[in-house]
């Protein structure tokens, strides 16, 4: 018989189920809603926002419901409040090929458009460690000031601040600062055509520490975040690894079987390497992960990247 509370009776599951929205559902995205709703589980109902209706049948196969909308179009985005209980963020800024952008209208859209009706009960942000800019080797906590030294980490920066805002209405929302990403099943996932191009790395005594983080472990993290993140709250999301650039790499080579890039010194560096590859040697920190272990009691599957990147780690999809 129909409730006295609910004159209509109990409503259907998937009305009840917490109802989980993710933007930016690429590939970390995809690996997090295998984690928050696998079909068998059915613990979430999962959404995703896409601007491309050819993704559509891809996000149906893996248990997602597409929104479409355009994060460059902010009228297409009014539909999204109150349709996310929670929400994981994890579309970029939009590109600047002239680097003097540094503000993200995407994150800035997306916040208002959410908060137009019922707003989320939380969102989860995925930001870079790039806003740290360069630390010359210290040990990096989430309690540092940031201090962004491209246009592109600056716009992250702009991005955390609308997230801050957004978390003083009741929003409970995280931030995670996340570095460079990896698996073997990840498109561009490995060193392996940097390794087979032979692109040089610096010399050890101009060689700069570098941080990672798991796909799947990414993915577990975002997960987690979702209810165990702590308002207003910012993590560093990465492994164990404590290893500069150019062993990262020849670590790389050695396990995959090819050549160890070549060494050059930081003052030919300029004329060898890309611009952008040349940033990421000019920032120098060693990510603190025990906050990320202790709130989001998270247990990191791969913790080095020796394990990430061996060939039995490929063998079983890591």
């Amino acid at each position: 018989m129909p409730s006295n509370q609910t004159p209509l009776g109990a409503l259907p599951a998937r009305f009840r189920r917490p109802r989980v929205l993710i933007v930016g559902c690429g590939d970390v995205g995809l690996r997090a809603a295998g984690q928050l709703g696998a079909p068998q589980s059915q613990r979430v109902r999962l959404l995703a926002l896409t601007s491309s209706p050819e993704r559509v049948r891809l996000l149906r196969a893996c248990g997602l419901t597409p929104l479409l909308g355009d994060l460059d179009q902010p009228g297409t985005l009014r539909r999204l409040s109150g349709l996310g209980q929670r929400v994981l963020h994890l579309a970029p800024p939009p590109g600047d090929a002239r680097g003097v952008v540094t503000h993200d209208p995407r994150t800035r859209d997306l916040l208002r458009a959410l908060r137009l009706r019922t707003p989320p009960q939380a969102l989860v942000y995925a930001s870079t460690t790039g806003v740290y800019g360069d630390c010359q080797g210290q040990r990096v906590s989430e309690s540092r000031p940031v201090q962004p030294h491209t246009a592109r980490a600056r716009r992250r920066v702009d991005a955390e601040q609308w997230v801050r805002l957004l978390g003083r209405t009741g929003v409970r929302s995280t931030i995670l600062r996340v570095p460079g990403i990896y698996a073997q099943d990840r498109e561009g996932g490995t060193p392996r055509e940097r390794l087979l191009k032979g692109t040089p790395v610096l010399q050890a005594q101009d060689d700069v520490y570098t941080n990672h983080i798991h796909a799947n472990d990414l993915a577990r993290a975002c997960a987690l975040a979702l209810w165990r993140g702590r308002a207003q709250r910012v993590l560093n999301i990465c492994d164990d690894t404590d290893m500069k650039m150019g062993d990262y790499f020849d670590l790389a080579a050695d396990l995959m079987g090819l050549p160890r890039p070549p060494r050059v010194p930081r003052a030919t560096a300029n004329e060898a390497l890309p611009l952008m590859l040349l940033s990421f040697m000019s920032e120098s920190r060693r990510l603190d992960n025990a906050r990320m272990k202790r709130e989001l009691r998270l247990k990191l599957t791969m913790p080095h990247v020796r394990q990430g990147l061996s060939p039995q780690a490929g063998l079983f999809g890591a």
